[in-house]
């Protein structure tokens, strides 16, 4: 007994001199180990990352007008200088890394990227395709293919004539413009112009700028941020309305001013027709508000259709108002009005539409 007791005391012995022997080693490897650059934060140097970002627009898939929202998808690449992962071509025996692939991307390449966000994000972030090329003198591009859905500001005034300029913000999660700095890169930006197709929109253009703005994040830490900002310009093709509502209404109440020219005894067949282009008008109010938001200004076709209503609902009263005269004896009197209706309101409609246009060209 006394024999087991006493090698058991000396395992122990031993198992403790072995775990000083590895806290006192590691303590002295500790500072060399320490010397050793990290790789998991931006590049150390006397100000921020500089990050030249550039938008390759593939294709715009979708606009909602009801939710101002709009789907796209592209390639964004990202060019940066990172001397730590620079090397030796002849040692590694090619003359540039590539990590290509989610897998490689993710598990393989252990060094520092700007991780981008879209900051209208709406609903969708999907990354297609990922690729790292890494030159011999620490040269860093990021390139990935999108396809994302973001949220949108539009102004509907003009509708439908109006050109909208579709942003998609992007920055760097996690770091503020003291650390990355974001700068817009001409030399990636650009369009395939014969494969961006929307309906009812044509792309005039592709503009990219940068801006600082200070977001607030849940752990309450509050520095400016550099954004990078890529706006599509579009221009609605106003034809699909033109021949859908415009036209055809117009054209309605073109032939309600017929009433200028029927009996006096038709009284009732007056009043029906002015009756009918009415019901029609609220029929495309409500077709042309289940395609725009909820908006509580007026637009151009807003103008157009209450122009159209006002002069429906003008030719009741005048329909009312001769049928007074010919019940009080005053033919002649009724005779006028219908004669002077027959100019007048063909005037006043194209004069107010008109008006209508020129204050929405010039003012908004």
């Amino acid at each position: 007994m006394a024999g087991l007791r006493s090698s058991a005391t000396k395992r122990s012995e031993l198992l403790i001199v072995t775990v000083l022997l590895v806290s006192w080693t590691g303590c002295f490897l500790a500072p060399a180990a320490s010397a050793t650059p990290s790789l998991l934060g931006p590049p150390p140097g006397e100000g921020p990352t500089i990050v030249r970002i550039g938008f390759f627009l593939r294709d715009i898939n979708r606009i909602d007008e009801e939710a101002q929202r709009f789907e796209f998808e592209g390639i964004v690449t990202l060019r940066w200088m990172d001397e730590r992962q620079a090397f030796d071509p002849a040692e590694v025996g090619a003359a540039e890394r590539v990590y290509q692939g989610n897998y490689q991307f993710s598990e393989v390449f252990d060094g520092w990227w700007p991780q981008l966000v879209l900051a209208n994000e709406s609903g969708r972030y999907q990354r297609q395709g990922v690729l790292l090329r890494i030159r011999p003198d620490g040269s860093m591009t990021y390139v990935e293919e999108i396809n994302a859905v973001a949220e949108v500001w539009m102004t509907l005034r003009r509708f439908p004539f109006d050109n909208q300029g579709f942003e998609a913000i992007f920055e760097v999660l996690g770091f503020d413009k003291s650390e990355v700095v974001l700068e817009a890169d001409s030399d990636t930006t650009g369009t395939a112009d014969h494969r961006v197709g929307i309906s009812q929109w044509r792309l005039l253009g592709i503009d990219s700028s940068t801006r600082e703005y200070d977001p607030v994040y849940a752990d309450g830490r509050v520095g400016a941020l550099s954004a990078y900002v890529v706006t599509f310009n579009l221009e609605r093709r106003p034809g699909v309305m033109l021949r859908v509502v415009v036209i055809p209404l117009a054209l309605l109440v073109v032939l309600s001013w017929s009433v200028f020219w029927m009996d006096r005894e038709s009284l009732g067949d007056r009043m029906d027709i002015s009756f009918i282009g009415i019901l029609t008008i609220v029929a495309y109010q409500i077709m042309v508000s289940g395609v725009l938001p909820r908006i509580s200004y007026f637009t151009l076709m807003s103008a157009f259709l209450y122009i159209s209503f006002l002069t429906m609902f003008a030719g009741v009263v005048i329909n009312l108002l001769v049928g007074q005269m010919d019940r009080r004896g005053r033919i002649f009197t009724g005779d006028r009005i219908d004669r002077r209706c027959r100019w007048i309101f063909p005037l006043a409609y194209i004069g107010l539409n008109g008006l209508a246009a020129g204050y929405f060209f010039l003012f908004h």
